[in-house]
């Protein structure tokens, strides 16, 4: 048993705010019966729910772009910490999950679904796929490290980072724009210390054709269509 207005959100009609109102209204029945309240308990399956007289369904795989704030871990669940799972507790969908990861010191784009097959396209070593970072650092940026990054730096690892693009701010002598194809661990922090640099703040603005944009931080979005197609998402 599930209660209903969780299961409206994990149907796909709407976030909690708006199942609250859509109840009050009378708009969600039960087979058949009008049901006011959140907390009734009915069936994950084999009960007829509908919303203004038409069944609903799970919503299936879903998508989004969340806009991470620093101090929040990227995870499902955590005794301790507030997670970017909890930031999502309103997205209509089921088994969400964010695919990959940032720092809890960093903050940005995520990407939250629940299709693994995405996730795993988008993650794979082989795809070497695109994620453009801001960061503001200790010292000021200099041509010569820019030149450095975009050889390879050697971070420690049994290989080099590859080779990435590196563009120095113009408005700030401490800012870069940093893309890198690997999403090894700390591997920003790491580059801008093997060229003698200290990253102070870190924010992923991209990833493939995603793009963070004017995204409050904490607040998410659903893919636009353009955005699927990119991806190579069918629907």
């Amino acid at each position: 048993m599930i209660r209903l207005d969780k299961l409206l959100c994990e149907m796909g009609a709407g976030s909690r705010s708006e199942v609250k109102a859509m109840l009050k209204k009378g708009r969600v029945t039960v087979d058949g019966r009008p049901v006011l309240s959140g907390d009734r308990k009915v069936p994950e399956q084999g009960a007829t729910v509908c919303l203004d007289g038409q069944p609903l369904t799970y919503a299936g795989t879903v998508y989004y772009v969340l806009h991470k704030p620093a101090g929040v871990v990227t995870a499902v669940k955590d005794a301790r910490e507030k997670t970017v799972m909890d930031l999502m507790r309103d997205a209509p969908g089921k088994d969400l999950f964010p695919a990959g990861r940032l720092d809890k010191d960093t903050e940005g784009l995520l990407l939250i679904t629940n299709d693994g097959g995405l996730a795993h396209r988008l993650l794979s070593p082989k795809k070497h796929v695109e994620k453009t970072y801001l960061a503001h650092t200790a010292l000021p940026v200099t041509e010569e490290m820019c030149r450095l990054l975009e050889a390879g730096v050697d971070i420690g690892d049994e290989k080099p980072a590859l080779p990435a693009r590196a563009r120095k701010l113009a408005d700030r002598e401490d800012g870069l724009l940093l893309t890198v194809v690997e999403g090894r661990f700390h591997q920003v922090k790491r580059m801008l210390k093997a060229v003698g640099n200290e990253v102070l703040y870190l924010k992923r603005i991209s990833m493939g054709p995603l793009e963070l944009g004017d995204l409050p931080c904490g607040s998410w979005r659903p893919l636009s269509e353009q955005e699927k197609r990119a991806l190579g998402i069918e629907e």
